[in-house]
């Protein structure tokens, strides 16, 4: 009987948790324990479902988990997400020293940044495979936010413990091709074991509806309007300045509306932006209930995804993955040589235009607006590709291949 390889998945976030990071390592652990003796450390929910106690073990379509035990306080005020981010990252790491083994798997992501380094090192003592995905690439998300200077000596220290990292790693998975060269540059040697395995779509749940049949649009009563969708996390990275710039240029313009659904630490100047610059032209709403989600990301005639300016290389959003499961056409705000603004022109699902420009934004959802014909075959494009290229199954076949090349060194 052939040994069955233990793999161990190691994040804060896990199911019930169903922000994206909860959700893909949730799908990545699932996807393999077919395959492998998969075991997940994680702590209790601490975001979209926080309050709720799962289970401290359980076996969960064939994953084993282990909840960690640490603070699950309010992740909005800055010092209670440090004490959490500090918990839990002591808390999985005492975990991971006591149950990993030799010659084990373990998966680990960048967040919180403080996990991977005390992994990092319980998987040398241990003798286990460090693989390392990254969802985070520091300091560099950082020094592009403003929050440091490129030369500060945090920034530097920082960048030298990411570089430690890197090279301490038995591999790397990141999420797209900007991420790829961007953390290559950061190595040693050995760039050919950083391999791209993307996020997904799930085109099950997430299929391609008609307006007609739109509930949401139905309640908003926007069936009339051309509407421009923002779903997902409303964070400092995504450069919604360029999304609320945009609304105001064609507050004026009654066909069109904006619909912005989601969460994160720029909602409220997004909120208070509509106050004071009287956009009555767009609409925020709450994140919705996973089984609304389909509904959600169909109540639109474009999707748009926005960046801040120098984000190429640092995130590659996953809810392009349900836009492009969704059957929408979507207008990218992005570097040119972002994997977003790639995916979109390889796929001509699309308009790529850059942060700052919210005159190219209007003349692109102008340009969408006049060409029906086209923005529906640019829809089919897009589910077409998520059926290919960006579903669930193709993903852990790469991870599978990753373990493989692993199994026997």
């Amino acid at each position: 009987m052939t040994h069955r390889k233990r793999v161990w998945i190691i994040s804060e976030l896990y199911y019930p948790e169903l922000t994206s990071t909860g959700y893909f390592l949730t799908g990545i652990a699932e996807g393999l324990a077919s395959k492998y003796d998969v075991s997940v450390l994680c702590g209790q929910p601490t975001y979209w479902v926080r309050g709720v106690r799962a289970p401290v073990r359980e076996t969960r379509n064939g994953v084993d988990v282990l909840r960690c035990r640490a603070t699950t306080l309010d992740k909005d005020k800055l010092v209670f997400r440090i004490i959490n981010l500090f918990t839990v990252s002591i808390s999985i790491s005492v975990a991971a020293l006591f149950r990993i083994q030799r010659g084990d798997i373990v998966i680990t992501v960048t967040n919180p940044p403080l996990v991977p380094y005390l992994i990092a090192l319980v998987c040398r003592l241990k003798r286990a495979r460090f693989v390392l995905l990254i969802h985070d690439v520091y300091p560099d998300v950082l020094t592009r936010l403003g929050i440091l200077r490129p030369k500060s000596l945090l920034a530097r220290m920082v960048d030298r413990a990411s570089r430690w990292l890197y090279n301490n790693a038995t591999c790397i998975i990141v999420l797209g091709r900007d991420m790829q060269e961007l953390v290559c540059d950061k190595l040693n040697s050995h760039r050919d074991r950083v391999f791209i395995a993307t996020n997904w779509g799930d085109i099950d749940a997430i299929v391609p509806r008609p307006a007609s049949e739109n509930k949401l649009l139905d309640k908003l009563d926007l069936k009339q309007h051309f509407v421009v969708q923002y779903c997902g996390n409303i964070g400092r990275t995504h450069g919604i300045n360029n999304l609320a710039n945009a609304v105001e240029a064609l507050a004026s313009d009654p066909e069109f509306h904006f619909l912005v659904i989601g969460w994160g630490a720029k909602k409220r100047w997004l909120m208070k932006q509509k106050q004071s610059r009287k956009m009555e032209n767009l609409t925020i709403l709450d994140p919705l209930p996973q089984m609304e989600l389909c509904d959600g990301l169909n109540a639109c005639n474009i999707a748009v995804i926005t960046f801040s300016c120098g984000m190429a290389g640092i995130s590659v959003p996953s809810r392009m993955y349900n836009v492009l499961a969704s059957g929408k056409p979507l207008l990218a705000v992005c570097d040119d040589d972002s994997e977003l603004a790639a995916v979109v022109r390889e796929e001509e699902i699309g308009w790529v235009v850059p942060p700052d420009r919210a005159d190219l934004i209007v003349a692109a959802l102008y340009e969408a607006k006049s060409n029906p014909g086209l923005l529906r075959s640019m829809g089919e494009r897009a589910r077409k590709a998520s059926e290919t290229k960006y579903k669930s199954d193709y993903v852990l076949q790469i991870y599978e291949s990753i373990i493989e090349s692993l199994r026997y060194e």
